[in-house]
């Protein structure tokens, strides 16, 4: 039965993790409701998103090969620092500082804490709120290569804020890109980027950690990997679909699910039927 559930959430990191709807937040609120009653925890959740930023490594291998390719070369000074890639590179390092600092200081935090069902729902509430009004109000003018260094890090800053299930890293940063100026597929390819070393960062992390405690979660190591691979199949789905989507399309459909999720998960608490730690 656990290998059934960490398929199960194996499906809907990997459909959540790109959507600005906060993977984690639904990580935890669908494992309320599997047989096991059971919160996958941080460590699960953060592992399991190194199969979806694996995907994004393949999605965008050829642009992401050609920045660490140029950026080590302007370490070496076979580039100039101001190569278009190469300061891209640099602004990702930039960008990912905040979420590793502050996903270190609040390790505690983060597994206890921030898993309130109260705390995921109100988030999902107002970051969702606060993307539409920045989606609809925001200019569309630039593009990726033109993210300054200033620019790079209050992203960065705002996908720290993803440590909270229900905020959303991709949604957090792509509210942050939108209000900046750029355009929305050039705000989600930039989130993209950079979650890349953070989400490794933070599942790396928390591999090394399971495997000196020998505790990976709920569903053991079987249960794990099967829905790290699960997630990243998925994933890189859900980010070929995303791409084409926002050519055209707005964030409102996300605005709206993220709305109506928080408000349901608020009457289920209410109701009693899931309790702020546990237990549906």
């Amino acid at each position: 039965m656990h290998i059934i559930e960490a398929i199960i959430l194996g499906l809907v990191q990997g459909l959540t993790e790109f959507l600005p709807v906060s993977s984690s937040a639904h990580i935890r609120i669908v494992g309320e409701f599997l047989p096991s009653q059971a919160d996958p925890g941080a460590t699960f959740t953060a592992i399991t998103q190194i199969g979806t930023e694996l995907a994004v490594v393949v999605y965008f291998l050829p642009k992401i090969g050609r920045i660490i390719s140029r950026w080590a070369q302007s370490l070496a000074g076979r580039v100039p620092r101001n190569d278009p890639d190469a300061r891209m590179g640099w602004i990702v390092i930039l960008g990912s500082i905040p979420i590793g600092v502050l996903g270190f200081v609040l390790q505690d935090v983060i597994r206890n804490t921030f898993r309130n069902l109260w705390l995921v729902a109100v988030v999902l509430i107002v970051f969702g709120i606060l993307l539409g009004v920045v989606d609809r109000v925001a200019s569309r003018r630039k593009e990726m290569d033109e993210v300054s260094y200033p620019q790079g890090l209050t992203i960065g800053i705002a996908q720290a804020l993803a440590l909270i299930p229900g905020v959303s890293r991709s949604g957090a940063t792509t509210t942050a890109a939108r209000w900046l100026g750029f355009s929305r597929t050039a705000a989600s390819e930039f989130a993209f980027l950079l979650a890349v070393p953070a989400v490794f960062g933070s599942g790396l992390f928390e591999l090394r950690d399971g495997l000196q405690t020998g505790d990976p979660g709920p569903y053991g190591w079987a249960g794990v990997i099967v829905a790290t691979i699960i997630a990243g199949v998925v994933g890189w789905l859900v980010i070929a679909y995303l791409m084409r989507y926002l050519k055209t399309g707005s964030f409102l459909p996300f605005v709206v699910y993220r709305i109506v999720l928080g408000v349901a998960v608020m009457i289920l608490l209410a109701a009693g039927v899931l309790t702020p730690y546990g237990g549906a």
